[in-house]
């Protein structure tokens, strides 16, 4: 009988392969040639799954925020309000190995990004996402009344994913500066901005 080959299972296999591969080398360093290799297949194995680099690397992008959607939906089930968006932060933060490869591998995507239009909308859809799940989160707070009164959602959000994605970059350009603790202590004191103080004290930043 002929072999019966899962095809997704093998084309998660190369977006894995890439994935370590990027996170190990650089975008640059990721040929096809090596690709195949790291996944253990003939290099013309690749074309049947990706046609181009670009396919395979927009598909590891796209792997890579899916992994953090998944630990983003265990990590706030049956949280609301900023603990959920405490929670969902501590997921995109690269505060452990894992989450600073995966900086490895947006940082570059978003220079690509930045000269291609199709990336740059697979980008932009991905950050509408979360703009979704944190504005929710953040209404949720206000309704629970640990919202500080005139902070300004839109402009909260925006701040916060500035942060989020500022500090990828940060942690693997100087690591000790965007270091764990470190990067904690960031978020803490993003955080803070947003809550509501027991006196009515109104945080400087984010506010309307």
């Amino acid at each position: 009988m002929p072999k019966v080959v899962d095809h997704e299972a093998r084309r998660r296999e190369l977006v894995r392969a890439t994935w370590r591969i990027i996170a190990r080398n650089g975008l640059s360093g990721a040929t096809m040639r090596q690709i195949a290799a790291e996944a253990g297949y003939a290099n013309g194995a690749l074309k049947p799954y990706f046609a181009t680099k670009a396919d395979l690397i927009e598909a590891t992008y796209a792997y890579v925020f899916d992994r953090t959607n998944d630990r983003v939906a265990r990590a706030v089930l049956g949280l609301t309000g900023l603990a959920a968006l405490e929670a969902f932060c501590r997921q995109v933060l690269p505060l452990d190995s894992v989450r600073l490869d995966e900086a490895h591998v947006v940082i570059p995507f978003w220079q690509e990004a930045a000269q291609d239009a199709g990336r740059a909308e697979l980008n932009n859809r991905s950050m509408a996402q979360w703009r979704a799940s944190m504005s929710g989160w953040l209404v949720q707070a206000r309704t629970a009344g640990d919202l500080a009164h005139r902070v300004d959602v839109p402009t909260s959000v925006e701040v916060l994913l500035t942060f989020l994605l500022g500090a990828q970059i940060t942690a693997a350009l100087d690591p000790e500066i965007g270091s764990p603790d470190r990067l904690e202590q960031q978020l803490l004191a993003q955080l803070e901005l947003l809550r509501k103080h027991p006196d009515g004290s109104v945080p400087g930043a984010g506010t309307g």
